[in-house]
């Protein structure tokens, strides 16, 4: 063989299987493609949002899911002036810690205040946004056209579109 030849060999770069999601986090997308959430119950009774498998604190395996509420408090937030494609929404909107009403921990999530940040503010109330849940597709009958914002639930944490602003006149006496 020339020095100046060079080897090659076709190839081909696979991820041949599925990762399945186990049964916690399975728990949680199955809760929110149903239009709920749910986290775990930790050693020390905090509930945890998004739940995990293992205690943070003791490592020990957790089984014990609770339902929370899909209405909570906004922890901190970072404005995000330019949205990517990827990202969740398609005008200005905040990505924020979220600590929904009967859990112990924040979640990550956007909200749309309408592309307004002076309406963003650490300690405001907020409230889920789901997509509408799939409707049943019976035989004969073609699949419906996804809604308005583009997908049904399935499952993800995207089912939550966002989280929206509660009015303060919404929040007195809660």
């Amino acid at each position: 063989m020339a020095e100046s030849e060079v080897l090659t060999a076709p190839s081909r770069v696979e991820y041949p299987f599925r990762r399945t999601t186990g049964p916690v986090i399975g728990a949680f997308f199955t809760a929110l493609r149903e239009g709920f959430i749910v986290g775990i119950k930790g050693s020390d009774g905090t509930v945890i949002v998004p739940p995990v498998e293992y205690d943070p604190h003791t490592a020990e395996e957790l089984h014990e899911m609770v339902e929370v509420g899909d209405v909570g408090t906004v922890d901190t937030w970072a404005w995000v002036a330019e949205p990517l494609d990827a990202q969740p929404l398609r005008t200005p909107f905040a990505f924020a810690l979220i600590t929904l009403d009967g859990a112990g921990t924040a979640m990550l999530h956007a909200v749309d205040t309408g592309g307004d940040p002076a309406a963003m503010a650490t300690g405001m109330r907020v409230q889920a946004r789901w997509n509408p849940a799939k409707p049943p597709v019976t035989e004969g009958e073609t699949e419906p056209a996804p809604p308005p914002g583009g997908r049904f639930r399935e499952g993800h944490i995207l089912d939550i579109a966002c989280f929206e602003p509660i009015p303060a006149s919404d929040t007195k006496g809660a």
